[in-house]
């Protein structure tokens, strides 16, 4: 009988073991894509695309970062408004990695079109990005030359007193900082970008109707100033053969370099960055090339 109460006794004793027994195999975070912007024209075209307004997806700030997670063409996603330039493109993007389980990384909006086969609406997803103006200044020393420091290296052409240089950057696997003359958008992400093209057929710009051209390859560059200046284009083009130029896509590709994190961005061009005659036409193409580049993404998300 004193056998039997002890067994009764560990029959009821096990289940009540067992139920408060740590998890042995907690769940894993759900994986993210980030997927960002820089400014408000390119968000209204995201709210507009994803849906961003309806309550399905939630609502998180940080540091006054706003972050909208929820789904789009069966994907969890995260999408950021950065903000505009370098800076903040950078902090926004570190940010998100830090608090959030992202696996990878996209980026929609516009940019200044460099290439001289290129046109207002076209759409470019550059395989590379450099930043254009890390830079040395150096005075003129009157005779058609500069007074350039002896620790500088040239290894670019110059523009008038503008030097350009690489940047230096590290990662994990470096023991030191290392100059990096660009910065790679991935390549299984590119090759899935080429399907997606492929899929989408010819897309027409609303304004002229012409047949937009959307390319995967080429330069990119990225500086903090906006570019509207017919020179410096040539110059910027000769020198990197860059397809576009904008203020915020190499810290995004230099932020993800550093992390580790798989990287690509789609850029639709809503001017020339003083390419054209008389004024800038931003103004009158950001929304509408901010909606090209939002919807080239989804086709670039549904593939993934």
């Amino acid at each position: 009988m004193k056998h039997l109460r002890l067994l009764f006794a560990f029959l009821i004793i096990l289940p009540l073991a067992r139920a408060v027994e740590p998890d042995a195999s907690p769940k894993t975070p759900q994986a993210l894509i980030a997927v960002l912007n820089a400014y408000p024209p390119e968000m209204d075209a995201m709210v507009k695309e994803f849906g961003l307004d309806d309550p399905r997806f939630a609502q998180k700030s940080i540091k006054g970062f706003r972050f909208y997670r929820g789904e789009v063409e069966g994907k969890d996603v995260l999408v950021v408004e950065t903000g505009m330039s370098m800076v903040n493109a950078a902090m926004a993007l570190q940010l998100a990695l830090d608090h959030f389980p992202i696996t990878h990384v996209l980026f929609a909006g516009v940019a200044g079109g460099i290439d001289p086969a290129l046109h207002v609406g076209d759409v470019v997803i550059p395989d590379q990005w450099a930043y254009h103006c890390e830079a040395a200044y150096f005075n003129p020393d009157g005779k058609g030359g500069h007074h350039i420091a002896e620790y500088f290296k040239q290894k670019y052409p110059n523009f008038g007193m503008m030097f350009p240089d690489d940047v230096v950057a590290t990662r994990s696997g470096l023991d030191k900082f290392d100059r990096v003359p660009t910065f790679p958008a991935d390549p299984s992400l590119l090759a899935l970008a080429k399907q997606a093209i492929a899929k989408l057929g010819p897309v027409k710009g609303d304004r002229s109707g012409r047949v937009l051209t959307i390319e995967v390859g080429g330069t990119g560059v990225t500086g903090p100033v906006f570019m509207d200046n017919a020179a410096y284009r040539k110059f910027v083009f000769e020198v990197w053969k860059a397809r576009c130029l904008d203020m915020e896509t190499t810290a995004y590709a230099h932020v993800c370099y550093t992390n580790g994190v798989p990287f690509l961005a789609v850029r639709a061009l809503s001017d020339l960055a003083g390419g054209q005659e008389g004024k800038n036409v931003i103004d009158d193409n950001e929304s509408t090339s901010s909606v090209n580049a939002v919807r080239v993404l989804r086709a670039i998300l549904k593939e993934l």
